[in-house]
């Protein structure tokens, strides 16, 4: 019977190569990485060598190519010379001092200063939002940038492929990008991109995976934003794609999943620094430079002068940036609480700084809560992140879960009475390391109160998960989650 001893001289020289495999592994992947994803990565190699090998060559780099990060810091020193040019570099007296340092470091990070004369409204409507997105699009006069990870041509966005239809007719120019791993792989993608080419948009990939055309990164390096900007004077920002509730699944047809989304829409000054997000990474995809011809400068934009106007500031993160932005604002947001934390993830995997920053939010006497689905439509991502509802629960955080066949896609949190984020990113380490996002801080009264509205229609729809009711879980379910929570750290 044939055996390992059999095998002669290769057994000794598969050991030798896995020795070697270990050693240059255990070199290589702790630098800069940070200690749980370097212990996840270490132990796949050294359960499963060659497989953890072949797989980190595939998946192991978490930064976009050197050449498109370098491009991103050109860019952003443009957007700074810009920035100081146009005076709009600002520090209220009324803000908080620690409120003053968020900001600082947002524009640190991202070369978007903060702007005040805003306005916003919030659109908790599927349809709805689509449907304002378009009406928006139909008074477009000269230019409509749409940036969205999923484009898809349905009965649901109908009406938005009709108004950029009127729009092209009109002589405006409308550009779209669309993620290309995530748009392909529609069933309706074809269609889709023919309808995009009969109306007349132009429109091209995010982060495209073409090995042969000199166009490759990681390939889960994905573009997740989702973005509106009309002629640079309205915009809309959020969580929804470009596509049905459903997601033209089957799958989720089958088991009548619909999404729930929440998109802001904008005016003011802030929606230069929106299109200034979307015009960098046209750029970079494209090589076209839009900014002497559709930048509309924030000094330029007529500031709202209503008590309720509003103090906003574009983040954008991803892996072009050499820091997690959106990592950093939402922890420094959350150590700068004094009352109260309300989060909502559909995809809530946080690494240990954001678990000790909402529990210790706890401890320090606030009222912390956390909306995230009942169900999940991700498995390894719905068990991974149920692994930490015993940590929260013990800590004093209220979880409420939106009840199914809702999957809760919205993804914004408020601090206090008077700040809030909302945009396209989970707080997941996905979102944090892998997708490039962007986030919209706001500091009103006003806006936290329309999303205190939305919030409490959560609770009323769903429900309260108590620590009795998580303690009772079967033990199988545990064993998942707690597995599913180690392959989560493999970034």
């Amino acid at each position: 019977m044939f055996s390992m001893l059999d095998a002669g001289p290769i057994w000794p020289i598969v050991v030798v190569v896995v020795i070697v495999i270990d050693l240059i592994a255990l070199m290589v992947i702790p630098r800069g990485r940070k200690p749980t994803a370097a212990m996840a990565w270490l132990l796949l190699i050294f359960l499963l060598p060659f497989i953890g090998i072949l797989l980190f060559l595939l998946i192991g780099s978490f930064r976009l190519p050197e050449k498109r990060r370098a491009e991103q810091t050109r860019i952003d020193g443009l957007i700074r010379s810009g920035v100081d040019r146009g005076g709009l570099r600002t520090e209220e007296p009324d803000w908080p001092r620690w409120f003053q340092r968020v900001i600082q470091q947002n524009e640190n990070l991202t070369a978007l200063p903060a702007s005040e004369g805003n306005e916003a409204s919030l659109y908790p409507d599927y349809q709805g939002s689509i449907d304002a997105m378009a009406e928006a699009i139909d008074t477009a006069e000269h230019f409509v940038h749409v940036e969205f990870f999923i484009v898809g041509w349905d009965d649901t966005t109908r009406g938005f492929f009709a108004a950029m239809e009127r729009a092209v007719a009109r002589g405006v120019t409308v550009r779209l990008l669309a993620d290309y791993v995530a748009t392909r792989r529609l069933g309706n993608s074809k269609a889709t991109l023919a309808e995009l080419d009969r109306i007349g948009v132009k429109w091209a990939w995010m982060l495209p995976v073409m090995p042969l055309k000199g166009k490759y990164q990681r390939p889960d390096l994905r573009n997740h934003r989702k973005i509106v900007v009309v002629d640079g004077r309205i915009g809309f920002m959020g969580s929804q794609n470009l596509i049905d509730r459903s997601y033209d699944s089957p799958k989720n047809l089958k088991r009548g999943l619909k999404w729930q989304e929440l998109m802001t829409s904008l005016t003011g000054p802030v929606v230069s620094a929106v299109n200034v997000v979307f015009m960098s990474d046209w750029l970079i995809e494209t090589g076209e430079d839009l900014t002497t011809t559709e930048h509309v400068p924030a000094t330029a934009v007529e500031r709202s002068t209503s008590p309720d106007a509003l103090l906003c500031q574009v983040v954008p993160s991803g892996p072009g940036y050499p820091t997690e932005n959106n990592l950093r604002l939402f922890l420094s947001l959350i150590y700068g609480a004094t009352e109260k934390v309300i989060l909502t993830s559909p995809y809530f995997v946080p690494d240990e700084a954001m678990v000790y920053a909402i529990t210790t939010a706890c401890q320090r006497g606030l009222e912390v809560q956390l909306f995230v689905s009942e169900i999940g439509d991700q498995g390894l991502v719905y068990h991974a992140q149920r692994s930490y509802y015993s940590a929260l629960l013990e800590a004093g955080v209220r979880i409420f879960l939106y009840p199914a066949p809702f999957i809760l896609h919205s993804k914004h949190f408020s601090i206090d009475d008077d700040i809030a984020v909302i945009g396209s990113s989970n707080m997941d380490i996905r979102s944090f390391s892998l997708n490039m996002e962007v986030s919209l801080l706001v500091r009103g009264a006003s806006f936290v109160a329309g999303m205190r509205e939305v919030e409490q229609a959560y609770r009323d729809a769903g429900r309260e998960l108590t620590l009795e009711e998580w303690r009772n879980q079967p033990g199988k379910a545990t064993f998942l989650d707690g597995l599913a929570r180690l392959t989560s750290a493999l970034n």
